[in-house]
């Protein structure tokens, strides 16, 4: 997670040679953003109300000598008909596109805020276990069934070192912690986290220390956890009281290295080379693991320039093996907010854009790089997303956000993207899992379930399966977006969709109506229930603002049942979820 400045210096007057920079941060009221205009990027006055929070770039086509990719239009079509007009959704149960990876519902803890340290261990709490777990943060992920959970960081790991986390608590040694200015205790540390992790039921997933951390740290680690053989770092995971290894499977190469408040920055070249060799090393060591290569937005030229160098094959790694790769996931990172609800909602699909893009970079690398055909296609990790205004939760004040029912709409947009993209997206994770920017917010009695708790729920419980084709006729968001050179890149329907069919054969179609006053009664194509009915899931408020707090939840599920026949009407500000046996 990144530490986005509130505003980026003025430059007096851009070069030809500056075009393509990128400037992370926010746009607040009355504040300055990066547009691309007919004539060079200049600064321009953003629309009123207008909050991007996100570190995509601003130009999203800064390759510019190579042409976007064009949606797939058997994943989803979209015709723009007339506000006044009938909409209409069509599906066909037997039309699947794609399997939907579980880890698509993926979570992120890191040692940030209050996510680790009274979120998920709060020892003393009488909510807590034996082990200081609190148990109803347990309880919830295994409402979730969340299937990985990303750990321990996040810019916290660049100077993270695991061996001050291991071991008896009392010699663990405290340290002073750079990416959010705080003391570490280490009081939590590599084995309490596999072990949260067990009784979770969910799997591990580890971000290497690019910054300061060396190789041998990192060998090191991946000894500890996984190695069975009598060797010095799995002797000391079976002093420390754990005999058999852990065996963690996906292991980051860093997180946003090319970021100036990462510490231990690094140009792409030299990022570029270090993820191949650390690979390399890795994966002779332990060939079973999955390493996920450090991205940015998926539409930059650090992106393109590493996606390039290490997705490639040599007959020196892996043994010369050509149904083997290196690299397994390219992660990409981007948060959206918007203070406007029609900017909030729809600036999601940006991350659709730049998921198209990050594929085609890694269909080019494999094409110019000559991989053999064989070998397993590296897929997207978008092991960063949210809802995020740094205004509104500053990452040095823990970032706790209370999000709205317009928040709500965003995430279930969101996944929405993920569904339709389930080619491509091999893992995706929310950003944070407990207290930080995220939908459980604990406190010394109990857990407050947010707005955004509940579409990334009812996606995880019954969007699985396999992506179906979707053909949507709908009206179209023309408005201001966020970030602005969405509108021109991509549509943004009023009614977003997707839809999935579970591999016991029950579908899901997945609908947010954005709209802020018009429900949309919707001719719908394809519902024949073996069952006679169609359960409906709604999560809806009375006005885009609404929060859910301790005392009221304004924001939740309401179910009801649909007899499948005429028009079905989306409420405004809606996300519904139909589901029905095929």
């Amino acid at each position: 997670m990144a530490s986005l400045p509130v505003s980026p210096p003025i430059p007096a007057s851009p070069a030809p040679a500056q075009r393509n920079s990128r400037r992370y941060g926010c746009i607040i009221p009355g504040g300055l953003r990066w547009e691309q205009n007919a004539a060079p990027l200049a600064w321009t006055d953003p629309p009123a109300g207008l909050t991007v929070c996100t570190r995509q770039s601003i130009n999203p086509l800064d390759l510019s000598r190579q042409q976007p990719p064009t949606p797939n239009p058997a994943m989803a079509t979209f015709t723009k008909i007339p506000e006044q007009e009938t909409p209409s959704i069509a599906l066909n149960p037997a039309h699947k596109i794609s399997k939907i990876n579980d880890n698509v519902y993926g979570g992120f803890t890191e040692h940030m805020g209050r996510c680790i340290y009274g979120g998920i261990y709060d020892p003393g709490n009488p909510l807590s276990d034996e082990h200081g777990f609190r148990k109803d943060v347990i309880d919830a992920f295994k409402e979730l069934n969340c299937p990985v959970v990303r750990y321990p960081g996040g810019n916290f790991v660049a100077t993270y070192h695991w061996l001050d986390g291991v071991g008896p608590k009392d010699k663990r040694p405290p340290r002073p912690e750079l990416a959010w200015i705080g003391l570490e205790t280490n009081e939590f540390g590599t084995d309490e986290f596999l072990k949260w992790c067990e009784v979770v039921g969910t799997e591990p997933y580890f971000a290497l220390n690019f910054g300061t951390g060396t190789l041998d740290e990192a060998l090191a680690w991946i000894e500890y956890c996984n190695s069975s053989r009598n060797t010095y770092y799995a002797n000391l995971r079976r002093k420390n009281g754990r005999e058999k290894p852990y065996n963690v499977k996906y292991w980051a190469l860093g997180n946003e290295m090319w970021g100036p408040w990462q510490v231990g920055q690094m140009t792409k070249e030299d990022y570029a080379h270090k993820a191949y060799q650390w690979a390399k090393a890795i994966k002779l060591l332990d060939p079973s693991v999955e390493l996920i290569l450090c991205g940015q937005d998926g539409t930059s030229t650090w992106d393109s320039y590493v996606i390039k160098e290490c997705i490639r094959w040599e007959p020196h790694a892996l043994g010369g093996s050509q149904t083997a790769s290196l690299i397994a996931m390219h992660s990409i990172h981007i948060y959206t907010a918007a203070q406007e609800h029609l900017l909030n909602a729809t600036a999601p699909r940006s991350a659709e854009r730049a998921i198209e893009i990050t594929a085609s970079l890694i269909d080019l690398a494999r094409a110019e790089n000559k991989v053999p055909p064989t070998a397993p296609r590296p897929t997207i990790c978008f092991d960063e997303w949210n809802v995020w205004d740094p205004v509104r939760a500053p990452g040095e004040q823990g970032a706790e956000e209370k999000y709205t029912l317009s928040d709500a709409l965003a995430v279930a947009v969101w996944l929405n993207v993920f569904i339709r993209q389930s080619k491509h997206v091999g893992m995706a994770n929310i950003a944070q899992s407990v207290n930080v920017i995220s939908p459980l917010m604990t406190n010394k009695n109990g857990l407050l379930k947010q707005t955004t708790w509940w579409p990334l729920l009812l996606f995880s419980k019954y969007m699985r399966g396999h992506t179906l084709a979707v053909n949507v006729r709908a009206a179209e968001y023309e408005g201001p977006t966020s970030p602005p050179w969405l509108r021109g890149t991509i549509e943004t329907p009023f009614l977003d969709v997707s839809a999935a069919i579970t591999d016991d054969g029950y579908v899901g179609l997945a609908v947010v109506n954005v709209h802020e006053s018009k429900d949309f009664a919707t001719d719908l194509e394809g519902i024949v229930s073996k069952e006679g009915g169609v359960k409906v899931y709604t999560v809806t408020g009375s006005n885009w603002e609404v929060v859910n707090t301790e005392s009221k939840e304004e924001v939740g599920i309401k179910e009801t049942d649909w007899d499948g026949k005429g028009k079905f009407t989306f409420p405004k500000l809606s996300f519904t979820l139909l589901r029905w046996k095929a």
